[in-house]
């Protein structure tokens, strides 16, 4: 493993537990149908997904009409509640410290959009610290494609084998090996049951944030 100079990650389910806000605004979408709502803990490994993963999951069975119409509204109703109840994982504010500290530049690269990425890394006090935003509607291709994990190591201005993609969700790991990165797994996200084969086996492997801040400083000679 060569030496890590950059760090990118996945916002859902990586930096930001955001489980309790994405699955709110779903309980609000049943609620509007006179439906029960849903505990956190049940979808949680849908919200990698996005709002039609999470709609699927937690929504009967309905027409294209109807479906759409619900899906309207949930990020209309999320875009006002994203940062409600959602916050940094515990170990992550230390790990962000290191980076800053060392001088590490690192970024996000997100499925979400950008009207919703941007007021959250706001929300959550980063977005004087962040080096590079890259979301699911600032390219025309998102994860698993390479090209949003390439456009943000040109912003950062590292190469990519110097660069470890950090991500809970398998579609992470796959554009991070494909943009050509390093590439670490994280199995206290949301999309850790999907998290098997020949790529996951040849990342690291993360289980709190703070496995990636003791991997950095055996990293980085003179720490």
């Amino acid at each position: 493993m060569s030496e890590i100079k950059a760090v990118l990650f996945d916002l859902d389910g990586t930096l930001l537990d955001s489980a309790p806000d994405l699955v709110g605004s779903l309980n609000w979408i049943r609620e509007t149908e006179n439906l029960p709502p849903v505990e956190v803990s049940r979808l949680a490994p849908f919200v990698s997904k996005g709002a039609v993963g999470l709609l699927n999951a937690g929504m009967p069975a309905t027409d294209e009409v109807t479906f759409e119409e619900w899906r309207l509204k949930f990020l209309a109703h999320y875009a006002r509640n994203s940062f409600e109840h959602s916050r940094l994982y515990d170990g992550v504010p230390e790990l962000l410290e290191y980076l800053e500290l060392k001088y590490i530049p690192w970024g996000v690269v997100t499925n979400k959009t950008e009207s919703l990425t941007l007021p959250i890394i706001e929300a959550a006090n980063l977005a004087e610290k962040i080096s590079c935003v890259v979301c699911g509607d600032t390219l025309k291709e998102s994860k698993p494609h390479p090209a949003p994990v390439s456009l943000a190591c040109r912003m950062i201005e590292v190469a990519p084998q110097d660069t470890v993609f950090v991500g809970d969700d398998i579609r992470d790991i796959q554009a991070g090996v494909a943009a050509g990165t390093q590439t670490a797994a994280v199995y206290y996200g949301y999309g850790s049951s999907e998290l098997t084969g020949e790529l996951v086996d040849a990342s690291i492997q993360l289980f709190h944030p703070t496995d990636l801040l003791e991997l950095l400083s055996l990293n980085r000679p003179g720490d």
